[in-house]
Order: structure tokens, then sequence, then C-alpha cells
């Protein structure tokens, strides 16, 4: 008998018995899938993360599933992705979700708010704390599936034209900051802007804005910003552990077979931990690169820190009386950030503080 005719005669039953299930089983439908990415291809490294996911998803499936990656205004505007997945428009988004804090403060808890947690804290957050789960059951209602998808790590403080001094220095500053940063600069008297970061450089060099932030040294010198604002500051206080996220239409994901949703998940782990390993390796040398070149660097000074930790934590006091969301799962955060705090004083930064220095 040949096989079609007994897999029709014999049904699943029949098939199982005969142990015949694997090759039918796993016998998966071609699948094409774009991501709309916020970021331009020039910075390979935050945008290179969704490439990387869709590499392996397309190398785990034998070519079955492929995803194509397009990078920020090609299908849609940098900040458009949500509606863009919300819509299924797209398949996917990749992006920092601190973008969309404008539809609702709480987009900012899946990314990074000012003095929250580093990259390894965020992780653990997600993976073994509440945070996947709690912020999933937030997008929830912009109809996305979300996976983390990759972290930059601390990040720096920005290119300005003149350093920041004192805490008066920051009054009637336009700078360019990401996310809900810009929320606490406002507090503290400056004026943030929040522009895609393939347009920082030209706002910039116009003197549209004073100041312009973006990630770290090897995004920095790629985006040219040195060469209109000498000054270089640290630390990006408003991004400790940055994590970027890959939101997927939760209607196209549901509609994906067991093995594909788990290799999905799997694809955006690697590229999540892929995404911080190159950029801890690429840093330092950018760093070198753009002291050597003139570049000057400064750190935030204390009374500008103590102004805007304060702000921060009044913010997150008034979101968490006005906007239940915000409240349900600041609240885990603010516990898990606390213990960690606890932990990570004894032991990383007991550890870095003393190899920084060492002369090796």
């Amino acid at each position: 008998m040949e096989r079609r005719s007994f897999v029709q005669g014999a049904g699943l039953a029949g098939v199982l018995a005969a142990g015949m299930a694997p090759a039918v089983v796993n016998a998966q439908a071609n699948i094409r899938w774009r991501i709309a990415s916020s970021f331009p291809r020039s910075l390979d490294t935050i945008f290179g993360a969704a490439e990387v996911f869709a590499k392996k998803v397309g190398e785990m499936t034998g070519g079955k599933f492929q995803i194509t990656v397009h990078a920020g205004g090609e299908l849609m505007p940098a900040f458009g992705v949500v509606d863009g997945v919300q819509a299924a428009t797209v398949e996917m988004a990749h992006t920092a979700p601190y973008y969309f804090f404008g539809k609702d403060p709480t987009f900012a808890l899946g990314c990074a708010i000012p003095f929250g947690l580093n990259s390894r804290q965020t992780t653990a957050w997600m993976y073994e704390g509440n945070g996947l789960k709690l912020m999933r059951e937030f997008y929830a209602k912009y109809n996305i599936v979300n996976l983390p998808g990759g972290n930059t790590g601390a990040q720096m403080g920005g290119f300005f034209r003149k350093e920041i001094k004192t805490l008066a220095d920051i009054k009637g500053l336009k700078m360019r900051i990401g996310g809900f940063g810009g929320k606490v600069l406002e507090r503290i008297g400056g004026v943030p802007q929040n522009i895609p970061g393939g347009d920082i450089y030209q706002a910039l060099e116009k003197g549209t804005i004073d100041a312009a932030e973006w990630v770290g040294p090897y995004d920095d010198e790629k985006l040219g910003l040195a060469k209109v604002a000498p000054h270089y500051a640290y630390p990006g206080w408003w991004e400790g552990g940055p994590q970027l996220d890959f939101f997927i239409n939760d209607k196209a994901f549901n509609g994906l077979s067991a093995e594909y949703k788990a290799i999905v998940e799997a694809a955006a782990s690697h590229a999540h931990v892929d995404m911080q390993a190159r950029y801890d390796a690429r840093n330092p040398a950018a760093l070198k690169r753009l002291v050597g070149t003139g570049t000057k660097l400064f750190r935030f000074p204390k009374d500008m820190m103590d102004a805007a930790f304060k702000e921060a934590m009044a913010l997150y006091s008034e979101l968490s009386a006005s906007n239940p969301s915000w409240k349900k799962i600041y609240e885990d955060f603010a516990n898990f950030r606390r213990d960690q705090n606890l932990w990570f004083r004894f032991t990383e930064a007991g550890f870095d503080d003393f190899m920084q220095q060492q002369r090796l």
C-alpha cells in the first residue's frame, strides 16, 4: 500500500500505531514573517540582534521559517512599530519598549527606567522573577506577545556641547534622550527631545539640540556625535540596563505550532545574549578611539545625580497613585530591585570596585 493511501485510510490513530507519527507531526508549514525594526541598519549591533534572531530561526527550521528584517522607516516609522504589530501590518517588531511611554508609562518598565535595574538584574527579573509574566499581561491589550531581544548594558550619558558641571547647567538644555529618562530630565530643568537614532547627528549638528545620548561608544562612534559635541558624559543614569524586545502579534504567535513557538523563544534568547556580548566586546576599543581623537570624558556632577534620583522616585510614586498598570508592575519591580542591590553590593560591586583600581 502506498504511504499516502495508508495515511488516508488508517487515520491518525493508525498512523501513531504504525510508528509513522514523527514524519507527519514534524512536517511544519513554510512560513514567511517580517520584522519592523526601530533602528537603522548602520547600527549593526542593535539592529543586528533582529538579524541574529531571524538567522537562527531559519537555521533551526531548515529554512522553512523565513523572517526578513526591515530598518526603521522601510515599512513604517521607527516609532510606529507598536501600531504595526497591534494592527497585524507586520508579524513582529524589534524595538525599545520605552519609546512608547506616551501610550502608557508602563511600557518603560519593559525596557529601562531611571535608576532601575542593570542588565543582569533585568534579565533575572524577566526570566526568573515576575517581569516577563507581568509585562506580557500588560502587552496583551496591544495584541502583543513579548520576548526579551537584547540588552546594551549600562549606557553612557551622551555628548554635550559644553561640560555639565552643576545641576544649574541643565536648565533649558535641549537634549535628545530616549524614553522615560526625558520625563526626569524635564523635572530637573532640561528640555527632552525624542528623536530616532538615524536623525540624531543632523539635529545635533544643526543646533536643534544641545546634547544627545544614544547607547555607548561603539554605536555613538558610528553616529559621529563626537564631531559636533566633544564632551562625553557618564553614567547614563536613565539606562542602567535597557532591554530591547521582540514584539510579536498575538494571532501570528498563537498560530504557530508548539515546535515553532519553542524555536522562536530559543532564537530570541540567543539574540538577547548575543547582543550584550557584542556591546561588551566592542565598547572598550571604541572608547579608546574616541578619547584618542579628542573626546573629553566627564562624570555627571553629584548634585545633578541626586536631583534626578529624587525626581525619579517622586515621579514613580505619582504614577503609582494614578496608573493601575504601572502600580502593579512597578511594585514588583521595586521589590526585586531592592533585593538585587543588596546582593550586588557585596558581590559584583565589591569585585568590580577592586578590579577597576588595579593596573593590569
